[in-house]
């Protein structure tokens, strides 16, 4: 078919102002657990003239997965995909943070790379905190290209060796970037392309909750030192994911693209400053 079509899984903040940015005369397919939110996103759209079709989708479930591609395949040229989905150290325990944000993704890069259109191209939200993490080369590697099927089962994703969903969320972060980089060579076999987006603190319901949590002050400090000041939105997002999936884009795959306002920068910055 001549249809080409934008999926978006996980419908919150990033998700649908990513979806408003690229949908205009593609058929969206949107995504997530959450079948009320789905709901909410999917009669938003269709109000403001989008072709939209849903589908409840668990991300750390194979069948559920393969399924939505499967569907993407049937509905036209899967062009775009961008998978915004995740929980958060604040919404979720160990097992759920590492099921969802780490095998979700590993999932939905298998799967869709099998039916991404030539000339097609993905992005996955990744996150900040993995830029400030501390593992090991092995770790990466392991992260990297451990079979999906094997991934959870590695040593240093048990619960009691990470001790914290906010240690799960920035590995799994990190697994992301390097599952991305693993991942482009078999999405280059279909002539298309797959980066991650490194976001910084977006003001999305995930966002303002982790503001209002344990680490909310620890977080806001590093936007206040950064060199914008300010919090992220769902539309810088937008921005930079409509970017990476563009054909002007399109000597670039297996990157990782960081969209925080400069708080990395600002935090190295300090490190750096401090060790002298």
């Amino acid at each position: 078919m001549d249809i080409d079509v934008l999926v978006v899984i996980g419908v919150g903040g990033m998700g649908l102002a990513i979806a408003r940015r690229l949908g205009a005369g593609r058929t969206v397919l949107l995504a997530d657990f959450d079948e009320t939110t789905l709901g909410d996103a999917a009669s938003t759209l269709h109000g403001e003239g989008h072709e939209v079709k849903a589908q409840v989708v668990d991300v750390s479930d194979h069948n559920s997965v393969a399924s939505l591609a499967d569907l993407a395949a049937g509905l036209g040229r899967v062009t775009h995909v961008a998978h915004t989905a995740g929980v958060s150290p604040e919404q979720a325990p160990i097992e759920a943070v590492l099921k969802v944000d780490l095998l979700g993704v590993a999932l939905v890069l298998d799967e869709f790379s099998r039916v991404i259109a030539p000339r097609g191209a993905g992005v996955v939200i990744a996150s900040m905190a993995g830029h400030m993490g501390a593992l090991s080369p092995e770790q990466e590697r392991a992260l990297a290209i451990t079979p999906t099927a094997e991934l959870l089962d590695l040593p240093f994703l048990a619960a009691e060796k990470l001790g914290h969903p906010g240690i799960a969320y920035t590995v799994a972060k990190r697994g992301n970037a390097v599952r991305v980089q693993a991942a482009a060579a078999a999405w280059g076999k279909r002539g298309a392309r797959i980066n991650s987006i490194s976001p910084g603190v977006i003001s999305t319901p995930m966002g303002r909750q982790e503001l209002s949590g344990e680490s909310g002050q620890r977080m806001q400090g590093m936007v206040n030192m950064s060199a914008t000041g300010r919090l992220g939105t769902p539309d810088d997002i937008a921005g930079a994911a409509a970017f990476l999936l563009d054909p002007q884009a399109g000597f670039i795959t297996g990157t990782d693209l960081l969209v925080d306002g400069g708080v990395v920068a600002a935090v190295r910055a300090a490190q750096w400053a401090d060790a002298n």
